[in-house]
């Protein structure tokens, strides 16, 4: 969820509900601490650890024939690690993320070769792939639980990286509630037509 880089509306947005958006998410016990961090910070929240493929946006097309263009544009990619960097803050919005120290290329191509069709979609922010701690806080308050952040993430003893092997079509049903539509495995050819 920068300036350069890209900030994409937080999955909790209400002004999302019924759009849809392409996730991966992210295996526990990574997730689980991830999770448990976001709701220390940010008490009320209801997270499901993940990174974003493609930021929240309308269907301008039928749901199966939007699953079948995803599951068609990406039968060639292969599954690809992540690895997750250090905890940042987005200046614009005072979202506190972790950024990704590998997999970002892989995320960039994703991006680019699903945001046509009918998935296209101009988002306000260029896309920045990484995973969102802790948003809705006040400004004044962004360093300093920035740096709670920080601390936690410092003791973390598990694996801070994970495989992408499938991406999870979601939509957003109400607030901070969002709904699996679909998992797309990565590397699975599809048969065409038929």
């Amino acid at each position: 969820m920068e300036l350069p880089a890209r900030e994409s509306q937080p999955l909790g947005d209400t002004r999302t509900v019924g759009q849809f958006a392409l996730v991966a998410y992210i295996p526990d016990p990574l997730a689980r601490f991830l999770d448990d961090l976001r709701v220390d910070l940010t008490p009320g929240c209801k997270p499901h650890a993940h990174v974003t493929v493609l930021p929240p946006r309308p269907l301008c097309d039928d749901l199966r024939d939007t699953i079948q263009q995803i599951a068609e544009d990406t039968r060639g990619v292969a599954p690809f690690r992540i690895d997750l960097g250090e905890i940042e803050i987005f200046e614009s919005s005072y979202v506190i993320y972790l950024g990704l120290y590998r997999g970002v290329s892989e995320l960039r191509r994703l991006y680019r070769a699903l945001n046509c069709g009918c998935l296209a979609y101009t988002e306000n922010f260029p896309y920045h792939p990484h995973i969102t701690i802790a948003q809705n806080i006040l400004p004044e308050d962004a360093a300093q639980t920035a740096l709670i952040a920080r601390e936690r993430w410092a003791q973390y003893r598990g694996a801070r990286g994970f495989t992408v092997s499938t991406l999870s079509l979601v939509q957003h049903v109400g607030e901070s509630t969002w709904a699996d539509v679909a998992a797309l495995p990565l590397g699975v050819e599809v048969p065409v037509g038929g």
